[in-house]
């Protein structure tokens, strides 16, 4: 796994910008985008939607599908991630609404929501470049901790951390959904490239887990060192329980000039 320490969350956001603007480029205009929702990813999004604005980054023939989204939320509640992608990406990124997709978390229609998103995943070509998140507790998606490291699309219920974590968004614990769609870490696996972002102390036991611990379901984000183009973008806060920060600053400020973005980490 590709580890890259940033002195901020602004150095994050630019770093994670300029990293998937790379990929973008190497892969086409018609590139597959995994899109992940929470505060983790924001800077980084705020960042991609500059480069577009500035002409830098075109995103206009891009698809892209979202991780997850909360059953039995309406579409159009200001918290669904229908709500949330189509304001904080969608739009800033100029994407065609119509290639933007999100798991349908409709109670009624649950019975086959998840194999509808993996056809969906599959006819499009697969994802290309995944951004994500984690949890505190180790998630990616809401593939919540000793989630099947295979698994699929499919309807999760949400640890009484994530449901505590996500009451800022609502006002109250009691307004959090319980349940959830999303894709499973299988899935997410399948992406031929992954930005992971993280800041902040909060996230620090995860990223050490993530990073530097043993590959087990009970921090599902581990599996990811067993991805061939997997980067993990964090600041100093999230990185301050890695025992090995010193030797992955090393790593990247050694980087031959064709590996390298064109940002400063400091």
């Amino acid at each position: 796994m590709e580890v890259i320490i940033c002195s901020n969350e602004t150095k994050v956001g630019e770093i994670g910008a300029a990293k998937v603007a790379k990929l973008v480029a190497e892969i086409g205009s018609h590139v597959v985008l995994g899109i992940a929702t929470g505060s983790s990813p924001l800077a980084t999004y705020h960042c991609l939607a500059n480069l577009v604005a500035s002409g830098e980054l075109d995103l206009s023939m891009a698809s892209a599908f979202a991780l997850d989204e909360y059953v039995g939320l309406p579409v159009d509640h200001p918290e669904s991630y229908h709500a949330t992608i189509a304001r904080t990406i969608t739009e800033p990124f100029r994407l065609n609404p119509a290639r933007v997709h999100v798991p349908d978390g409709d109670p009624s229609r649950l019975d086959t929501a998840g194999q509808r998103y993996e056809a969906q995943i599959s006819a499009a070509g697969g994802v290309d470049v995944q951004i994500l998140g984690v949890g505190a507790n180790g998630h990616i998606g809401f593939n919540e901790p000793t989630s099947s490291l295979t698994s699929r699309t499919r309807v999760k219920t949400l640890t009484p951390r994530t449901i505590t974590d996500n009451a800022r968004f609502f006002g109250s614990t009691t307004a959090v959904p319980r349940h959830c769609i999303t894709q499973g870490i299988g899935t997410i696996m399948e992406a031929r490239a992954i930005v992971l972002v993280a800041t902040g102390e909060l996230k620090a036991a995860a990223v050490s887990a993530i990073i530097e611990g043993a590959l087990t379901s009970m921090w599902p984000g581990s599996v990811l060192q067993l991805h061939p183009r997997a980067t993990c973008i964090i600041d100093e806060a999230a990185a301050g329980s890695l025992k090995l920060t010193n030797y992955y600053k090393q790593v990247y400020a050694n980087l031959p000039d064709w590996q390298r973005l064109a940002v400063d980490t400091n």
